[in-house]
């Protein structure tokens, strides 16, 4: 399905956390004890899920940025790459990770296209530079972790930009960058993070799994676990109808669904040569949401794809009902 590793938690079971936060230093704090926690717990279950832990690499944002993480990591030998905020102690520990990358020589420039609030698309222009660094622990966990050596990669934009924010990644890894390309590829693969954003975004606002009236944990414990099959599934047919437009239909749906997509929606005579595709019938299945299918209309994105395929989903399931039951 495309999901190596679900966690179901509740914040009650670390209640207090910040009133300790106030009296202790959360460094101090065992990892068990933090909701950070989970993330560890993804790592060691997809990875023994995936059963290859040198080809895997768990991508992560900000809030993954974990000591503990990193040692997990290396004790498994799997791979990791995230964007770090915290400027740990480098080195001997007279310096930090950022000291010593600001010494660090520009590898070179990479251009990316980006758009801003309002959609224009710009070029920005990244200064980007690499460096293996030997990172320390935190103070008050050194006894329990080991020194690591990483590659921290930092990619700044030159200038301000207009309408958007500038664009500022620092990226820590395990995984060997020996030269400016693997450098870039290493920015390329924390840009795909996105998706799992995107994936989030179709199980709260499309499924709204967070509407939920289920009074137990258990009911929603498996509520949710459907809603991901569902919120997957509309992320894909999004993707594969701009990644593979002309790979066959049934490569998105079965031949029940392409037949009653044709019954439902007229086909457009300019349409002819897409006949049969996937781009063809994703198409129809948005137009149930009032989809305008012109030719220069942007593809469906997923909330539309979401509300066509919720609404035609309630179309198959009386289809279906009323062929039993009239043959």
């Amino acid at each position: 399905m495309g999901c190596a590793s679900v966690k179901f938690w509740t914040r009650s079971r670390f209640e207090g956390c910040n009133v300790l936060k106030q009296k202790v230093n959360p460094t101090r704090i065992p990892i068990e004890g933090k909701e950070s926690f989970r993330w560890t717990e993804n790592l060691r279950q997809s990875t023994e899920l995936l059963d290859d832990s040198e080809c895997c690499v768990h991508i992560g944002d900000r809030e993954s940025d974990i000591y503990e993480l990193f040692s997990v990591a290396e004790s498994l030998r799997t791979r990791f790459l995230v964007r770090t905020c915290v400027d740990r102690l480098a080195e001997s520990g007279e310096c930090t990770i950022n000291m010593k990358m600001a010494e660090a020589q520009v590898d070179g420039i990479h251009r990316v296209e980006i758009r801003d609030n309002k959609g224009k698309p710009s070029m920005a222009i990244l200064v980007v530079k690499y460096q293996k660094i030997r990172v320390l622990p935190p103070a008050g966990k050194s006894k329990n972790y080991p020194p690591l050596t990483l590659t921290v990669v930092h990619a700044r934009e030159r200038g301000e930009p207009l309408q958007r924010e500038r664009i500022e990644w620092k990226l820590i890894t395990n995984l060997a960058i020996g030269s400016f390309e693997a450098a870039i590829e290493k920015l390329n693969w924390y840009a795909m993070r996105w998706k799992i954003e995107t994936f989030h975004k179709i199980l709260k606002s499309g499924c709204k799994a967070e509407e939920s009236k289920l009074r137990t944990s258990e009911r929603l414990t498996k509520l949710v676990a459907v809603l991901c099959i569902v919120s997957w599934r509309v992320f894909w047919l999004t993707i594969s109808n701009r990644a593979s437009p002309d790979a066959p239909a049934t490569h998105a749906l079965t031949p029940l669904e392409s037949e009653i997509l044709n019954q439902l929606v007229r086909t457009n005579p300019n349409s002819d040569r897409s006949k049969g595709t996937v781009v063809f019938y994703l198409t129809k299945l948005a137009q149930l949401d009032g989809y305008l299918a012109r030719r220069n209309v942007p593809p469906p994105g997923n909330m539309v794809i979401w509300r066509g395929l919720s609404r035609f989903t309630d179309i198959q399931m009386g289809f279906l009902m009323g062929s039993k039951t009239y043959g």
